[in-house]
């Protein structure tokens, strides 16, 4: 068994449908195995639980996913808390006058990932998609679809990044049941 699938299993029954969610997402074939895990990783990192990050990690390397994609997920989420809380705030204030001053924020990472450029762009995506920073989510989607990918592709990795975000808050609901217990 798997380690993802060992979480799986420890899900309570009120999250049944992101169980069965989780291991379909997960096995989405318009991405290649790097997309799919780095997307997964990228999503369960930023939200942070470590769990589940850590079990996506063993089973991304258990599908022969490249050290140098784990790094790469792992830079994206770390990379999109900072941007998407500062574009995020740029975007929801619409004054002109932050859009004009320099962000002055260091990304060399995004312009030199460990593996694939456009795969990195993707984690990026998806996990601002999950932090609903509409600027990044757009200016990666643009990026991503430059580089080649379909909407499809997009599409699907989104859906990982959703079930992923799900997942994460699904596995902390049996440690709040004795809380709700009357």
């Amino acid at each position: 068994m798997s380690s993802v699938e060992i979480l799986r299993a420890s899900m309570p029954d009120s999250a049944r449908d992101i169980k069965l969610n989780l291991q379909s997402v997960l096995q989405t074939e318009s991405l290649t195995p790097a997309q799919r895990w780095g997307t997964a990783i990228a999503t369960a990192t930023v939200a942070r639980h470590k769990a589940l990050r850590d079990a996506l990690i063993a089973d991304a390397r258990m599908a022969d996913v490249s050290d140098a994609v784990i790094e790469d997920a792992l830079a994206a989420a770390a990379l999109m808390a900072m941007n998407n809380v500062y574009y995020r705030f740029r975007h929801q204030i619409g004054k002109p006058s932050y859009n004009e001053k320099p962000a002055r924020l260091r990304m060399q990472r995004i312009a030199k990932p460990a593996a694939s450029k456009v795969d990195f762009e993707l984690f990026c995506l998806a996990v601002s998609a999950v932090n609903g920073c509409e600027t990044c989510v757009r200016s990666h989607e643009q990026v991503v679809l430059a580089g080649g990918l379909s909407e499809d592709q997009v599409h699907d990795a989104v859906r990982i990044a959703a079930t992923v975000n799900a997942a994460a808050v699904s596995l902390e609901l049996p440690a709040l049941e004795p809380a709700l217990a009357f």
